[in-house]
């Protein structure tokens, strides 16, 4: 995705003229915020439980080269291969090189944020592989040949009026407006790619160093399927998404769904570690994971440092009355709102 932060004035300007997105903004502008701050008050001690979680992302922060090697010894140990990338063109690099070791055709894909910043799919297009998103909000994004506008709702900027449109354009079957309809519909049309794809690749909501587990939070099964049933399975996640131990874990999973979505707990979570064991009957013959830099390690240590504590909850866009006047594409990268404005220049 290119860079256009440095547009942010005249695209805001843009989108505070466009009618059709503000009328789809205000709709959703109360629906986040409401469930979250429902959500937290579940919490017995919610500012207790936040603080708890400052704690373990600044001790991550604190020795972050002590707990990655931990998690590559573990994560190693438990079949999986760990590489390093610095930038965007390692990771695609890296992807391809797997792809084509093991002759993978077709990328099943759950929503993965790092790979929007590396530009992925159109360097595996590039390369012979045919990407395809599993996320039905990123699945829309894709066959619109546009770009997330959220990082947890990736059409937001959309109504239900344009994807139906948008399906019967791409789909060529009668037009449906019907939300559950439209939901069966795209589930038809990615079921056989979930059947024949021979390479799964996945973000990671985070690395796990004691168990050298990728963790993955989902509302659709999507990321089930595309991470255990092709061959291969790539997780590709940011250096700065690791977590010390399970325990840690837990404390980080009572906060990331009551921020994002206002749920106590998504309706998946997976933790994946290392490929199919012997006598398993689910899971890829091979895993990779991709620890990524792409210019974190430039804020460790440097007054932007607390911006790595940020665990892509997107509760700051959410509360965010600049973001709610002009939408994600405004921003002009990959990551809109408060945390946007602070990742790109950083």
């Amino acid at each position: 995705m290119q860079v256009q932060s440095m547009n942010f004035k005249a695209r805001a300007t843009e989108k505070l003229a466009d009618v059709r997105l503000q009328s789809t903004l205000k709709k959703v502008k109360g629906n986040f915020i409401d469930k979250r701050a429902k959500a937290i008050k579940q919490l017995d001690d919610f500012e207790g439980t936040r603080d708890a979680a400052v704690a373990i992302r600044d001790k991550v922060l604190s020795n972050l080269d002590v707990w990655l090697e931990a998690f590559e010894k573990k994560a190693m140990s438990r079949g999986a291969t760990v590489y390093w990338a610095e930038n965007a063109e390692e990771v695609n690099r890296l992807v391809i090189e797997i792809a084509k070791r093991h002759n993978c055709k077709k990328a099943i894909k759950a929503k993965s944020m790092v790979s929007e910043e590396t530009a992925l799919n159109d360097a595996l297009s590039a390369a012979g592989v045919t990407p395809i998103e599993t996320d039905l909000g990123e699945y829309v994004v894709q066959i619109s040949n546009s770009t997330p506008s959220h990082i947890i709702a990736p059409i937001v900027h959309l109504s239900k009026e344009e994807v139906s449109e948008l399906f019967e354009k791409v789909h060529h079957l009668p037009r449906k407006t019907d939300i559950t309809e439209m939901t069966h519909e795209a589930r038809g049309i990615l079921r056989p790619h979930f059947l024949d794809a021979d390479m799964g690749i996945s973000g990671g909501n985070f690395f796990i160093a004691e168990t050298g587990s990728v963790a993955l939070f989902s509302n659709e099964g999507n990321i089930r399927m595309s991470t255990t049933m092709p061959k291969v399975h790539v997780a590709i996640s940011g250096i700065e998404k690791i977590v010390p131990t399970l325990e840690d874990f837990s404390t980080l999973a009572r906060l990331l769904p009551r921020s994002a979505t206002g749920q106590s707990i998504a309706n998946y979570v997976s933790l994946l570690t290392g490929p199919r064991a012997p006598g398993e009957l689910d899971g890829p013959e091979h895993m990779y994971f991709i620890l990524v830099d792409n210019g974190r390690t430039g804020l460790v240590g440097s007054d932007m440092q607390e911006m790595l504590r940020c665990i892509r909850c997107g509760a700051c866009m959410n509360h965010c009355p600049v973001y709610h006047q002009i939408g994600g594409h405004a921003y002009g990268w990959v990551y809109p709102g408060p945390m946007g404005s602070v990742l790109p220049p950083a």
